[in-house]
């Protein structure tokens, strides 16, 4: 499997979770929630917008909506995992990022290179994973 397809495959899913972590990272600051509340509602909203993009692609394959819900979990479930796990846990630990508003370039940068580190640690999994037949690789033979 090339390094390509991983890429692919990783960047299809970084962009599930960022549309999902956005998304929760604004409704929790909106609300005025904590840290750990948005965190939470940020990493479901990105589980919930990774496996709907896989979804969707899928479903237009003529799949039925119970094999594909089960084919989307095997695709993406370890893959948004580790994005999940080091996209956040970078944020953590930037210093002042989960106190950073929406209109500082703190909360954007920690996020935005959260993101990036996550995908350069994600694409090596992914690849392991196509190649071994796992991950990405069962979406591949519905398209």
């Amino acid at each position: 499997m090339t390094w390509r397809a991983a890429a692919q495959a990783t960047l299809h899913c970084l962009t599930g979770c960022a549309v999902g972590e956005i998304l929760g990272m604004v409704i929790g600051t909106a609300l005025a929630w904590g840290n750990v509340p948005t965190m939470v509602l940020a990493i479901v909203l990105a589980f919930v917008f990774g496996y709907a993009f896989t979804l969707f692609g899928i479903r237009r394959a003529g799949l039925d909506v119970g094999t594909a819900i089960k084919v989307a979990l095997a695709a993406d479930t370890v893959s948004i995992a580790v994005m999940e796990l080091v996209d956040n846990g970078i944020i953590a630990l930037v210093p002042g990022a989960m106190d950073a508003h929406l209109d500082e370039a703190l909360f954007w940068g920690a996020l935005l290179g959260g993101f990036a580190i996550a995908f350069l640690i994600t694409t090596p999994v992914n690849k392991w994973m196509i190649g071994r037949g796992k991950g990405h690789a069962v979406v591949h033979a519905f398209h």
